[in-house]
C-alpha cells in the first residue's frame, strides 16, 4: 500500500551544519539561497541513514529532480552560530516525494523551515517512473519512514 496522506513523523536525521563566512551576507546573516543548500545536505543524509545513495539511482539511470521548493525564515543564523538541520520524510506516493526540514540553532529554536517535493524519473527523458518497481527496498523504506516504524 502506497501512503500519500500525512501521519505522525518519528524518523527524522539531525545533520550538523558548519556556518562559512562565505554563506553569509552583507548583513552577517546566512544568505537565503544557502538554506536550500542545507536542505539538500540534510536530505542527503536523510536517504543514507535509510541505507541508501542517490548516486546508486543515478547510476541506474533514474533522477530526482526537484519540482516544488518552500522556504519560511523565522529568525536569521549568522557566522560564528552552530547550525542543524532536521530532515523528515513529510509525503511519498511511490513517484512522488516530500521532505520536510527544520534549522535549528544551537538551543533548538526553529530558524528556518520548507519543504521540497522530488519526482523520480528516468534520466534520458525526464518521464515519470515508480519507486516501487525500479527500486523496491527504498520504496518499502519510505514506506517505514512515514509510519514511523
Amino acid at each position: 500500500m502506497v501512503c500519500s496522506e500525512r501521519k505522525r513523523l518519528r524518523l527524522k536525521t539531525t545533520t550538523p551544519i558548519q556556518v562559512r563566512y562565505q554563506e553569509t551576507d552583507q548583513m552577517g546573516v546566512v544568505y537565503h539561497a544557502n538554506y536550500l543548500v542545507w536542505f539538500e545536505i540534510g536530505r542527503t543524509a536523510f536517504i543514507e541513514a535509510l541505507g541508501f545513495e542517490y548516486a546508486v539511482m543515478e547510476e541506474q539511470g533514474i533522477v530526482s529532480p526537484v519540482i516544488d521548493a518552500h522556504v519560511y525564515f523565522n529568525q536569521p543564523i549568522r557566522y560564528g552560530q552552530k547550525a542543524y538541520v532536521n530532515t523528515f520524510l513529510d509525503s511519498y506516493d511511490g513517484i512522488r516525494t516530500t521532505y520536510r526540514y527544520e534549522v535549528t540553532d544551537e538551543e533548538g529554536n526553529i530558524a528556518v523551515s520548507g519543504t521540497t517535493k522530488h519526482v523520480i524519473v528516468k534520466k534520458e527523458n525526464f518521464k515519470p517512473t515508480s519507486l516501487r518497481k525500479k527500486f523496491p527496498h527504498w520504496h518499502q523504506a519510505y514506506l517505514q519512514a512515514l509510519e514511523g516504524e
